[in-house]
């Protein structure tokens, strides 16, 4: 394991060494991908994507649904004009700062929630959604295996 790579990975490396009894020095895609564990980056896309999902449903505490507008909804918008009026799209904030104000929820959570297959996005339930994430963000990570 090198420095440079995400907190929640080294905590990924620490207990696929305790359960799978492999080495440090070992590779662990395979390892990774037999505990259907998300890589460090997609397991935080996948707890933002639940946060959007609940924050949309008013499952989430009301200042952030407050940042969250789908784009039929916005009021610079002529409503019937676009094809993503009829879709689940949300509207992107414009950030001042690009380090800075990309990572914020406003920005992150339309862009990624946007990014996800219209089948995810529109998922009846949190549980389904769960599923339908996981299930997107695992072929992405581990394109080699089939589901």
């Amino acid at each position: 394991m090198t420095k440079d790579q995400h907190p929640t990975q080294h905590t990924h490396y620490y207990w696929a060494v305790s359960i799978a009894g492999r080495r440090c020095s070992e590779h662990f895609t395979d390892t990774f991908a037999s505990f259907l564990w998300l890589r460090a980056p997609k397991l935080i896309k996948f707890k933002l994507a639940v946060i959007v999902y609940r924050a949309l449903h008013g499952a989430a505490p009301q200042y952030l649904s407050d940042q969250l507008q789908y784009v039929a909804d916005l009021p610079t918008r002529r409503r019937g004009c676009l094809r993503s009026w009829t879709t689940s799209l949300l509207g992107i904030c414009p950030s001042r700062c690009v380090t800075v104000g990309d990572q914020s929820f406003a920005t992150a959570g339309p862009r990624l929630w946007n990014s996800l297959p219209a089948d995810v996005r529109s998922a009846s339930s949190l549980t389904t959604f769960r599923q339908k994430l996981k299930t997107h963000l695992y072929r992405q990570s581990y394109p080699d295996i089939f589901l």
